[in-house]
């Protein structure tokens, strides 16, 4: 590294030099793969002490087990079963919820009839409404969207509607002015106005329509990933239970890192994420 290469950034005291973001994120990810390799190393000894018995496998077999269910068809018909479900419900969620964030966060009347019920419903876990939802529509796939839509939407809504009523006055006088329809200011003002927080709610909803697929299908019987888990330990094959939950985790970290990519191209043009890629 040269000695050009470092730069003092002024908002940080006097003396402190930090790396430049590429430098920084390549040292980021050093510090990352040293941290998994200690991982992995802590389960090898605990799995070869037999602290748990059977119930912890070795890091070995479990990496062979992996290996045997990335040639398996039905492996990959139940991962692709869990992100269709898990996008779908995303999708539907961000639709509905920006449409109805609009709606209470510009209409006075919608926001006082519907601000009781969404209060009520927040802090409702749609796990909660899990054997309600088998009860109506059975171990199916209906049933693990409806729970998505369920545990995604309402994050949206709120979010939206806070973002709606963040929008600048003044924007919105100067718009009036203009004799911009009504229509045409929530297209042209307040949308992009509330985009930053429809944009943070849905990278928060991105994981969560995830893991509420796989508890639907874990504690559900809904088709995917979450199903072969509980099948996997109700026969006690822990070797494909972790390599699934392995499997989960990689999935995971690709919806987060998908969200927050779509996230900064969309809103490319807020400060807080030009000044990020600076």
């Amino acid at each position: 590294m040269t000695a050009s290469s470092l730069a003092t950034n002024s908002r940080t005291p006097n003396g402190l030099l930090v790396l430049p973001a590429r430098d920084s994120r390549r040292a980021q990810a050093l510090w990352g793969v040293l941290g998994a390799a200690i991982v992995l190393a802590a389960w090898q000894v605990v799995a070869a002490a037999q602290l748990f018995g059977n119930a912890v496998p070795s890091v070995f077999g479990t990496a062979g087990k992996l290996a045997a269910l990335l040639g398996s068809q039905e492996f990959w018909s139940e991962l692709s079963v869990t992100v269709a479900i898990a996008l779908a419900g995303l999708v539907f969620s961000a639709v509905l919820g920006i449409l109805l964030g609009i709606l209470i966060g510009t209409s006075a009347v919608i926001q006082a009839l519907a601000l009781a019920v969404f209060e009520f419903l927040k802090p409702i876990p749609p796990i909660v409404i899990l054997p309600l939802a088998v009860m109506v529509l059975g171990p199916t796939w209906p049933m693990a969207f409806v729970l998505v839509a369920f545990g995604c939407s309402l994050a949206i809504v709120m979010q939206t509607a806070s973002g709606v009523q963040d929008t600048d006055p003044v924007a919105l006088a100067t718009a009036r002015s203009f004799g911009m329809k009504p229509m045409e200011i929530k297209a042209r003002i307040v949308l992009p106005s509330a985009s930053p927080f429809i944009g943070t709610a849905m990278r928060v909803a991105a994981p969560t329509a995830l893991v509420i697929t796989v508890v639907a299908g874990l504690l559900g019987g809904a088709p995917g990933l979450g199903r072969s888990i509980y099948q996997a330990q109700a026969a006690g094959n822990f070797s494909t239970l972790y390599a699934l939950v392995i499997v989960l985790g990689l999935l995971g970290l690709v919806f987060h890192w998908t969200s927050s990519w779509a996230e900064a191209k969309a809103l490319y043009w807020h400060p807080s994420h030009r000044e990020a890629s600076l």
